[in-house]
């Protein structure tokens, strides 16, 4: 039996589901990606049900909370879609023998760090979300099921959902003043690229946590700035610092300001790399028009 005979993509309308939905029907690669109206992840009966409908032998967890700043004022709400649920979930794919791939964030490092972050290295959150994303981490590692893999990534973009580049050209094409922290670095990740290399690692059998981004580093203000070069916008684009940015808005997230992950893993055991963000950053543009 291969493990693409019955596969489950939950969060089914958002913005990596939809980079798998696109890559699977390409493939055509038979697939089940319900909406969150019919699969509700937080709870066991909804999970259940789904699970005993469809008989997944791959499950893709797509469904997260992804709202940064928001999550500070709902950690619980975080916590039940990001932690909580994976218990659950790692769970029934134990029980069924079905392989977890599931995805969690560079926000789990505080971002102290000066060269890019291995699996290994200790996590440390700083914000609400991180700490749910760990806490979903740490859910799939304390379960029975071992046929799992863990992938931070970071930054994610892609078509088909609320993402730093789509804000970014929606306020620059509405003539707004850009101002964009220019001391956070990290490494932009598209969906569709993710969602490809997912497979690779799926098809060389990797289990555990690996990192998993495309390669390169920019900061949030060199990125705009790219964006805009990319759909040839001229708007002017301001930095700011952390700090700064902080006090003019309270109640925002904390940060890391280093949060590079080491992705050696997935080249390892694929014999492949992920190609430079400002490559993804075109294929970005190209899909947006062929919308």
């Amino acid at each position: 039996m291969s493990l693409y005979d019955s596969i489950l993509i939950t969060g089914g309308n958002g913005m990596l589901a939809h980079a798998f939905r696109h890559l699977f029907t390409t493939q055509q690669i038979p697939f089940t990606a319900p909406a969150r109206n019919e699969l509700d992840i937080t709870s066991p009966d909804s999970l259940s049900a789904i699970f005993a409908k469809h008989r997944p032998t791959l499950v893709l967890n797509c469904a997260a909370y992804t709202k940064v700043d928001l999550a500070e004022q709902e950690e619980p709400l975080a916590s039940s879609i990001n932690g909580h649920a994976l218990s659950t979930l790692s769970t029934l794919c134990h029980q069924h023998n079905t392989k977890l791939v599931h995805y969690s964030t560079d926000f789990v490092f505080d971002g102290s760090a000066t060269a890019p972050y291995k699996p290994t290295d200790p996590p440390n959150p700083i914000s609400a979300y991180g700490r749910s994303k760990l806490l979903g981490e740490q859910s799939i590692q304390s379960s029975p099921l071992k046929n799992h893999l863990i992938l931070r990534t970071a930054w994610v973009y892609g078509p088909n959902g609320a993402c730093f580049p789509q804000t970014m050209l929606n306020a620059a094409r509405a003539n707004k003043p850009l101002r964009v922290v220019s001391d956070q670095i990290g490494t932009p990740t598209y969906t569709r690229d993710l969602a490809s290399a997912t497979l690779d690692l799926i098809d060389a059998n990797a289990t555990g946590l690996l990192h998993l981004t495309n390669s390169g580093q920019t900061n949030w203000h060199a990125f705009t700035q790219s964006i805009l070069q990319e759909f040839n916008l001229p708007n002017p684009v301001d930095s700011i610092s952390s700090a700064d940015w902080q006090k003019l808005r309270p109640q925002s997230a904390p940060r890391p300001s280093y949060s590079v992950l080491d992705t050696s893993d997935y080249t390892r055991l694929t014999g492949k790399s992920l190609r430079p963000w400002r490559e993804a950053l075109h294929d970005y543009h190209l899909a947006l028009s062929a919308e």
